[in-house]
């Protein structure tokens, strides 16, 4: 990802081959998650004609100071990055462009052309790159000519986390008036640098990435410096020794040179380096034959040498807390999953409906599985069966009920049935003369009787209680009730 070296080679690149140039033509993508606060078409227009004064940085942001405002701001995000014509660039890995591709490139958010002024005097021609340099007292002598000196420069973004603005005094607005002093251009006294870490009960990783402390320093920036002076991120950083202090302070200075001596060229950062590998894979980073481990900071990941990088005993034992009170959490989760197991597919509710017609088996099914409830309706099981049972009592005439129920009865049954049927309900055993397979199937036949067989009327009363002389026909005064 880009950082403070990474934006200050591009500005370097921009300040020795665009500065002095005339903007002749401009393109902007139509990305507004991009192109931020500002229509591209007003970006274009603010643009053309102007002339490019300096390239400048703070932090990881840049901006194109022009002859007059407003001016162009850069924030690179994870994947921004600047592109000129003809010049070699270093590439990271997130924005690095092919250069077989089409120019400009199809992720490119704001593309530059640019010229420059001629103007020439008894036959002899100076650069008109300044209004402050270049002018004759008398104007009238003087003709300006536009040579196309083929520059062409892009700002690409393959991630679309970049931002470009169009702002009047870029120092004066966020986000680059929220930054704290530049790692490069604006280091901080070892004095100074010692008394801020003193008032910080942070962990030290967390307060490098902290831009409104220190600006420029990255995620593998802040890695690198806390490898090579032998710090662990997670340190708080009030309890680093004066010490310790003072070796941080030159390794932010060392690897911000290093890194730009070589133009930002990640390929030849110094071999001994955490840089080369921090992104393989746990078990398998290693550096100068020690084990790298990882760890999150911050949100962040991080990584370091434990041989190398050791806490003090108290934030020692605070990560340990912190880990085992993690660990607890995650057990506790894992139980509680095994409480609120998953509800089972319905499916397995659709078998219990086509197997059972007993009216008891609802009562039971809702007792046992309570989960079941809403996708096993016992009203909807309830009405199914009285309506089979009529239907098999209206095709086979003369058979007999085991209740002898009426159409009545057999309406309260099937409101009463569409309410979960208490537990120990005496079941109706149902028997039909000629009926279906499908109801003689589910039919209980009785013991001595073969299946299929005609039940004689005299044997369905014996079966019945006996009934008390004077006494009207039998009646389910509850059930009417209901049925009211």
């Amino acid at each position: 990802m880009p950082e403070l070296p990474e934006v200050e080679a591009a500005r370097r690149a921009l300040q020795e081959y665009c500065v002095g140039k005339r903007i002749v033509k401009c393109a902007a993508a139509d990305d507004t998650k991009v192109i931020d606060g500002v229509a591209p078409d007003r970006l274009e227009a603010a643009l053309v004609g102007r002339t490019i004064a300096a390239a400048r940085r703070k932090g990881k942001n840049l901006w194109l100071a022009l002859d007059s405002p407003p001016h162009p701001t850069f924030q690179f995000g994870m994947a921004g990055a600047i592109y000129i014509k003809g010049v070699e660039l270093s590439k990271y890995k997130r924005s690095a462009v092919s250069s077989t591709e089409e120019w400009p490139s199809k992720y490119s958010k704001l593309f530059v052309q640019g010229a420059i002024d001629l103007e020439f005097r008894d036959n002899d021609f100076i650069f008109d790159c300044d209004s402050k340099y270049g002018l004759t007292s008398d104007p009238s002598k003087l003709k300006s000519y536009e040579m196309d000196d083929g520059l062409e420069f892009s700002f690409t973004d393959k991630r679309r986390f970049a931002k470009i603005r169009l702002v009047d005094n870029p120092e004066a607005v966020p986000p680059i008036s929220e930054l704290g002093p530049d790692a490069l251009f604006e280091p901080m006294k070892l004095d100074d640098f010692v008394k801020s870490l003193g008032r910080k009960n942070v962990p030290i990783k967390s307060l490098l990435l902290d831009q409104s402390f220190i600006s420029g320093i990255g995620n593998w920036m802040a890695d690198e410096v806390l490898y090579q002076a032998r710090i662990h991120p997670m340190q708080t950083a009030s309890k680093i020794s004066k010490d310790k202090c003072a070796t941080l302070h030159l390794c932010i200075k060392e690897v911000i040179d290093k890194s730009l001596e070589v133009g930002a060229d990640s390929s030849q950062f110094p071999e001994n380096w955490i840089f080369h590998s921090r992104e393989k894979k746990p078990g398998k980073a290693f550096v100068d034959g020690k084990k790298i481990d990882f760890i999150s900071v911050g949100g962040r990941t991080s990584a370091y040498v434990p041989q190398l990088q050791k806490l003090d005993a108290a934030d020692a034992a605070t990560s340990r807390s912190k880990r085992s009170m993690g660990k607890e959490s995650d057990d506790d989760k894992k139980s509680r999953k095994g409480i609120n197991a998953p509800k089972p597919a319905k499916g397995r509710v659709k078998v219990a409906k086509g197997s059972s017609n007993k009216a008891g088996s609802t009562s039971d099914d809702s007792d046992k599985e309570d989960y079941e409830e809403e996708e096993a309706k016992p009203a909807k099981r309830g009405r199914k069966q009285p309506a089979r049972a009529a239907n098999v009592s209206t095709k086979n005439a003369g058979s007999t009920h085991g209740d002898e129920a009426t159409d009545e009865d057999q309406e309260a049954e099937a409101e009463e049935d569409a309410k979960p049927a208490k537990r120990g309900r005496k079941q109706i055993e149902k028997t039909a003369k000629g009926g279906d397979e499908e109801a003689d199937d589910k039919m209980d036949a009785k013991p001595g009787n073969r299946r299929g067989q005609n039940t004689q009327p005299t044997e369905a009363k014996s079966s019945l209680p006996k009934k008390v002389e004077g006494a009207g026909p039998a009646r389910r005064p509850q059930r009417k009730a209901r049925q009211t």
